[in-house]
């Protein structure tokens, strides 16, 4: 991996410190609650938070970014035992399609809505989703009358 995108990659890596926290807050119970209007449940959220990550790692096997990924399970999003095991497999998969590409890839990009993203970016734009997902969130963990993860109040509050 080249040194851009580990930068890129070790910033993830933190990233994921709050959602890992999350999960140690929530029960099962906890992942059906919906704020109400449009909203979907708090489980359908973190679905949807692994879906794109997964497509993520896709996307630097192939290149392209293609977000029509859905998970074929929809009751992982019922358990926070399974949410967290799929995370673990998620982070993994990620992991290793980042560790094959080396200097002779450095200057290769990502197809995105019509466009050439440099991978580092594009890694940095994943992180971005997981930040959206925490300021959701934290909107639903106040709604709940949560409090919040430790690392949480430094990220989002």
């Amino acid at each position: 991996m080249f040194t851009e995108l580990k930068q890129a990659y070790a910033l993830v890596r933190e990233s994921y410190v709050p959602r890992d926290e999350l999960l140690t807050m929530l029960a099962d119970a906890d992942l059906a609650f919906r704020p109400g209007g449009q909203n979907r449940p708090l489980g359908e959220l973190c679905l949807r938070l692994g879906e794109t990550q997964h497509c993520y790692a896709e996307s630097f096997r192939l290149f392209v970014a293609d977000f029509q990924y859905r998970h074929a399970d929809h009751t992982v999003a019922e358990s926070v035992t399974r949410l967290r095991s799929w995370y673990e497999t998620l982070d993994s998969d990620l992991e290793t399609a980042l560790s094959t590409l080396g200097d002779a890839n450095r200057s290769r990009t990502v197809a995105r809505d019509g466009e050439r993203i440099p991978l580092a970016t594009h890694l940095l734009v994943f992180n971005e989703a997981l930040l959206l997902f925490y300021g959701k969130v934290f909107v639903y963990l106040k709604a709940m009358g949560k409090d919040m993860p430790n690392k949480w109040g430094a990220w989002v509050d």
